[in-house]
């Protein structure tokens, strides 16, 4: 699968340059948002064109969505900001996946680096991230 992954001369690390970069729509770009809870780290895959729902994700997890900033994200996930990919990341980080992803039968998740990416089915996805479970925490913009 690595011989997939595309490398590029600009930078892809935003949803709107990782899409023109790949000539996709920004919805297919899968970003890696990543929280705390509690002493644990967890990341959520969503579409480019979904944030998080603030009352969906306190329901799912029992408390306010706090994001990593962006000096604690290579540390504690094993990625930069912008690069940040749901494999490859560090032990006890644990992966979800949004289901408004369900939409595609392939996105654009990075790989860590903020000039990279990879086109996947859903079903690859799960396998390569490792993911807990499909929750539903995000609304479409």
């Amino acid at each position: 699968m690595s011989e997939r992954i595309q490398e590029f001369e600009v930078s892809s690390a935003t949803v709107a340059l990782a899409a023109k970069a790949l000539h996709c729509e920004e919805n297919r770009i899968a970003k890696i948002l990543s929280f705390h809870i509690d002493e644990e780290v967890i990341l959520i895959v969503a579409p480019g064109d979904a944030k998080i729902d603030n009352a969906k994700y306190k329901a799912r997890f029992d408390t306010k969505a706090k994001m990593l900033s962006f000096d604690e994200a290579e540390p504690l996930v094993g990625h930069t900001i912008g690069g940040v990919c749901p494999f490859a990341i560090n032990v006890g980080v644990e992966t979800y996946l949004d289901v408004s992803l369900k939409r595609f039968n392939t996105v654009f998740p990075a790989c860590g680096s903020p000039n990279s990416a990879i086109e996947l089915s859903l079903e690859e996805l799960e396998e390569c991230s490792g993911f807990i479970k499909w929750i539903d925490v995000c609304k479409i913009l």
